[in-house]
């Protein structure tokens, strides 16, 4: 979700250089952007880590900004402060989250996104924003990789991405498995599914093997080529996840599935149409979580009953 403020911020400053400090998987959603560059860091950074980061970017950046707000990158800031730099942490609202997933307290008031969140943040550091992010240039190297494994395209071709990190933001994968059913009776429509990790890819290339016309990207691709092919998606269909943002990178129209989240937290996509957001309006527990969570508290997740027809209706 940071993409779209650091890509239409640093097109408004082009004489300045931006470095990212983030997990190296991440890279190739910044590498298209002229004057951003990349600074790999550990997936399981401890305070060395810290302490190693800060050696090396404390005489190359002259501000800090901190867009994620965790211990680590507030130990990061603290000592980026102490060596003279200006540091902005972002103000996440974790209090009155709280208040709307624990007591229901404000559901009738829409927090501000976490895009106005990051603009705030580069603002509050003295630069201006604005909305002028559309889409990351085309990779025509990954392009070129998508063309000649998965050719010209030829009628629609829909992405599903059905998994999420928690339970709650997911679909049974009966329902999953009515959607591919439908979609898949159209001669003319082609899907391609979208996960990651080991049980996530064997599932999905399952599916596959017993859907025509469906094939599973997820581990088959990198990601620099995985948003390549989205760029030549008709639509995605995805749940509160990362393929939601992912789309919202190359411009792709996502229909997204909220169950125990609920986009009044902030998380909805970049620039996506509220209309292609599919939840229940009659459930008083929503939201209970903000990102997601295994448990439930009425143990029978009547968040996630919603059916295959309403999604491929909307379609």
């Amino acid at each position: 979700m940071t993409v779209p403020v650091v890509a239409s911020v640093s097109r408004r400053y082009p004489n300045d250089r931006f470095i990212i400090a983030s997990k190296k998987d991440l890279a190739a959603m910044f590498a298209p952007l002229p004057n951003v560059s990349f600074w790999e860091v550990d997936n399981h950074l401890d305070w060395r880590g810290v302490i190693a980061l800060w050696r090396s970017l404390r005489t190359k950046a002259d501000v800090v900004i901190d867009l994620q707000g965790v211990p680590r990158t507030r130990i990061f800031g603290i000592l980026m402060f102490l060596s003279g730099k200006k540091v902005r942490g972002i103000r996440y609202g974790r209090f009155r989250k709280h208040l709307i997933t624990v007591f229901g307290i404000g559901k009738n008031h829409p927090l501000p996104t976490e895009f106005e969140r990051y603009e705030d943040t580069f603002q509050r550091a003295g630069l201006e924003t604005n909305r002028s992010f559309d889409a990351l240039p085309v990779n025509l190297a990954a392009k070129k990789v998508i063309k000649e494994r998965f050719g010209v395209k030829k009628g629609r071709w829909i992405g599903l991405a059905p998994f999420a990190k928690s339970r709650s933001n997911m679909l049974p994968y009966r329902v999953t498995k009515d959607i591919l059913a439908l979609l898949t009776q159209d001669e003319q429509t082609r899907v391609f599914l979208f996960g990651a990790g080991k049980v996530e890819c064997e599932m999905l290339r399952q599916w596959s093997t017993v859907f025509p016309r469906t094939e599973s990207v997820a581990g088959v691709v990198q990601l620099k080529e995985e948003l390549e092919l989205m760029r030549q998606l008709d639509v995605m269909i995805c749940m509160d996840s990362a393929n939601q943002h992912l789309s919202s990178l190359v411009g792709l129209r996502a229909i997204s599935v909220w169950c125990a989240t609920h986009p009044i937290i902030g998380f909805a996509g970049w620039k996506q149409d509220p209309n292609d957001i599919i939840q229940r309006h009659d459930l008083r527990c929503r939201p209970c979580t903000c990102h997601g969570t295994n448990h439930c508290r009425y143990g029978n997740y009547a968040c996630r009953q919603i059916e295959a027809e309403t999604i491929v209706n909307h379609i």
